[in-house]
């Protein structure tokens, strides 16, 4: 299926919710109302026409205005994919509901999102660190993240973070 195609069921289904699609980009997308996002997954995995079986990434993006959720899904017996993106401010504390109960793999790529990039997933069964120790301050991923002088009893002032 086309993601033109995509694109019409899922405003058919889900009208006012569907913000923006973008189909002539590179990777074309989908952009949801962030609170309609694990419905919209859900239709995709469940519908037999679309059957997206597969999460093959789910991505935190900070793009200094807002931060995005974007999740690469694909089908395996209809070999179509299609991206979808959430986006919410940067203020607070960004919360997006979690799809893990419609793929399992959801799991490792949202602990990974709020890790590096402070997204909370309504409903996430185990949301907790993933890369970083878990009294790490802070969401390295996001542009305005300052590096810490000092972790625990390590000067990292003296890091050369060019070789890393």
């Amino acid at each position: 299926m086309e993601p033109k195609e995509i694109h019409e069921r899922l405003s058919a289904k889900f009208g006012g919710k569907i913000l923006q699609s973008v189909l002539e980009a590179v990777d074309p997308y989908v952009v949801i109302e962030t609170s309609a996002i694990a419905d919209v997954c859900g239709y995709l995995k469940e519908d037999p026409e679309l059957a997206c079986d597969t999460l093959m990434c789910l991505s935190g993006v900070d793009t200094k205005e807002k931060l995005q959720i974007v999740y690469h899904i694909y089908s395996m017996s209809r070999r179509h994919r299609v991206v979808l993106k959430v986006e919410t401010t940067r203020e607070g504390e960004p919360s997006v509901p979690t799809v893990s109960h419609v793929w399992g793999t959801a799991n490792f790529h949202e602990r990974e999102a709020y890790d590096m990039f402070g997204f909370r997933f309504e409903g996430h069964p185990d949301l907790r660190r993933i890369l970083c120790p878990d009294d790490w301050e802070g969401y390295p991923l996001r542009k305005d993240y300052k590096y810490p002088d000092f972790y625990r009893d390590i000067d990292n002032r003296q890091v050369d973070t060019r070789d890393v």
